[in-house]
């Protein structure tokens, strides 16, 4: 029933291609740039149009390089580790300029967040990242909870009564039983405390496109896997989660 619920999965080609634009528009910007500043530039010093040309054409040449990455490793290819450390860099200072040629398309930003999600859990699973179960923590929005339930479960999630009214209990009971972490948050600042606090080795995340984005870019270089809650109910309200695609990630994590 709520496989019916969840919206088509996101595309990762689209977060890619747009990408790539991005890093085409970026680059003939930097062009045109340098072009409209030469002369005032060989007044500095006469090498110093060569010298800021070589160095715009590196950087240029590395964020390609760094989005040309992550195709190869959506195609299955061998992918080059140099990159990966920067991936997010470069894709935190494209990805506004891909927003913008998105609504030009009449592409979403939700829809580009969903894809990147997508592309970075492939790249995850690629990396063939296994951890015991004591080491990984699982992290849930609180939106997650029952608006009318009258117990606090964030920051203590053991106050959960497990009535089966929300997927809280459900995570509870699938803490108990594999022996992960599992905590709820209110919002990425508390997220990124109980990070640092506990120190696990990989986090999977339960949250809307925007959050997950956000928070696998922030938690990085740790390992972060995310999946996408289910909002019948609109965003940050009574929100559910695909519990069988939980343990379908957890199966390929868990050792």
């Amino acid at each position: 029933m709520l496989s019916t619920l969840a919206a088509a999965r996101p595309k990762k080609r689209l977060f890619l291609g747009l990408l790539l634009a991005s890093e085409f528009f970026v680059a003939l910007a930097l062009y045109g740039a340098w072009r409209i500043s030469y002369l005032g530039l060989e007044n500095i010093f006469r090498y110093l149009p060569a010298i800021v040309g070589a160095l715009l054409i590196f950087v240029s040449t590395f964020s390609f390089g760094a989005v040309c990455n992550m195709v190869l490793a959506i195609k299955g290819l061998p992918t080059l580790k140099l990159f990966h450390r920067y991936s997010f860099a470069i894709i935190k200072f494209l990805f506004p300029v891909a927003v913008r040629i998105g609504k030009i398309f009449g592409i979403r930003r939700r829809q580009l967040e969903g894809s990147f999600v997508a592309v970075s859990n492939l790249i995850f699973m690629k990396s063939g990242i296994k951890v015991p179960a004591n080491r990984l923590l699982v992290l849930s929005p609180h939106c997650l909870q029952l608006s009318t339930c009258p117990h606090k479960i964030t920051r203590d999630p053991n106050n959960c009564k497990r009535c089966g009214g929300c997927n809280v209990g459900d995570l509870m009971k699938l803490a108990d039983e594999m022996g992960f972490t599992f905590f709820v948050a209110t919002g990425g600042t508390l997220a990124r405390q109980v990070v640092k606090k506990i120190r696990p080795q990989v986090v999977l995340a339960i949250a809307c496109e925007r959050d997950l984005m956000s928070g696998i870019q922030d938690v990085y270089p740790l390992p972060a896997v995310g999946v996408l809650n289910i909002r019948p109910n609109g965003p940050c309200n009574n929100t559910r989660v695909d519990m069988d695609e939980v343990r379908r990630v957890l199966s390929q994590i868990v050792i």
